[in-house]
């Protein structure tokens, strides 16, 4: 199957290329030395995790060393712990050592934590470097590589520091995928499944027809899933590329609960695309007693999160601590939550809720766990 090219067109940026496809990772050398911005230089660095150097570092490694590139490398333990400041803060100092210079390239080869803490790294290291993201995880192919949202996060929550570097070319290679376990392909799935939802019928009514073939990992489906996720997040970011006109806040669906999860359950105890599914369940039934978001809608997106491998999860928490988690989202303004909620397929609203309403809400859905 030949490779597929989808071009990220964003207002004030040059424009990049998002190339996806099996084989594709031998070659990335030769496409990286093509680009204008690196057609000169001569370190690469590649960032990746404990997981995915032994499986692919060396392959990218050669690559970028066959295009004529000094090829360094970091590998940072695998999770969420090796996005923070302290691992940065290493990060920083073994660039400095090495003497890597402005015109050096950032390579970040794994999945969101390592695009996240690769993308923090570029845009701070001498105020800005090349970077190339290399996603090798479903969730990280179809959000984080594409877009320019860094972070690393804080004790008191996810992605509290960070800024926003747009990546100078993305490779995507499927074949990549082929070593992700039942969890961590579910947790991209999610991610498919609120981009679906939140684009068009189009998208939402293909991937609910195709989700069977997409929980098998049918080779054409996943390519097809993969593109489209990336078609309609390159939309969305040229619309509000900064998250400063409120469209890119449509990509926080199921978000707002989801990170909830993610800090009182404990990072790691489910992924991030297992929370993101739950907070998608609770969001739209919030959306059914707020904005009367049809019955029937609820029950297609239940219908899909379970066909992809995404069940209702067991645990639940005291509302009280949801809601004091959930407020030190950086997505809240004035110390008021908000929530997108979807009035249709494709068809959103970014809506405050205040704390009486929304401690009744999680108090339902808690005892919905029981």
């Amino acid at each position: 199957m030949p490779a597929t090219k989808i071009i990220v067109n964003l207002p004030g940026e040059t424009s990049y290329d998002v190339r996806i496809g099996s084989g594709i990772l031998e070659t990335l050398g030769q496409h990286v030395r093509k680009l204008s911005a690196c057609a000169s230089a001569k370190q690469a660095l590649i960032i990746t995790d404990s997981n995915v150097a032994p499986l692919y570092l060396q392959p990218a490694k050669a690559s970028l060393h066959e295009a004529g590139f000094q090829t360094f490398e970091i590998t940072v333990p695998a999770g969420e712990s090796s996005k923070s400041l302290a691992v940065a803060g290493e990060i920083w100092e073994a660039m400095a050592s090495c003497s890597l210079g402005r015109d050096c390239v950032v390579v970040a080869l794994g999945g969101g934590v390592v695009g996240d803490l690769a993308g923090f790294i570029a845009s701070t290291y001498m105020r800005g470097v090349t970077l190339v993201q290399v996603p090798t995880t479903l969730l990280s192919m179809v959000d984080s590589s594409v877009g320019g949202k860094t972070a690393v996060n804080l004790e008191e929550g996810k992605n509290l520091v960070g800024t926003f570097k747009q990546p100078t070319y993305v490779c995507a290679p499927l074949d990549c995928l082929a070593t992700l376990d039942e969890r961590e392909w579910a947790c991209g799935c999610a991610e498919i499944a609120k981009s679906a939802l939140i684009c068009s019928d189009d998208f939402f009514f293909w991937l609910s027809s195709s989700a069977e073939e997409m929980a098998a990992r049918e080779e054409a489906v996943v390519a097809e899933a993969v593109a489209r996720s990336v078609v309609f997040k390159a939309d969305v970011v040229a619309q509000d590329k900064t998250e400063s006109r409120g469209v890119r806040e449509c990509l926080n669906y199921g978000h707002t609960l989801g990170h909830a999860i993610e800090i009182l359950a404990g990072y790691g105890t489910y992924s991030h695309g297992a929370a993101v599914a739950e907070g998608m369940r609770f969001a739209i039934r919030l959306g059914a007693a707020l904005l009367e978001t049809p019955l029937d809608l609820v029950q297609a997106q239940d219908e899909l999160l379970d066909t992809l491998g995404l069940p209702t999860l067991e645990w639940k928490a005291e509302p009280q601590d949801i809601l004091d988690a959930m407020k030190r989202d950086k997505k809240v303004r004035g110390g008021h939550i908000r929530f997108v909620l979807p009035k249709e397929v494709g068809q959103w609203k970014l809506v405050t809720v205040d704390d009486e309403t929304l401690l009744e809400h999680l108090s339902a859905w808690a005892d919905s766990k029981e």
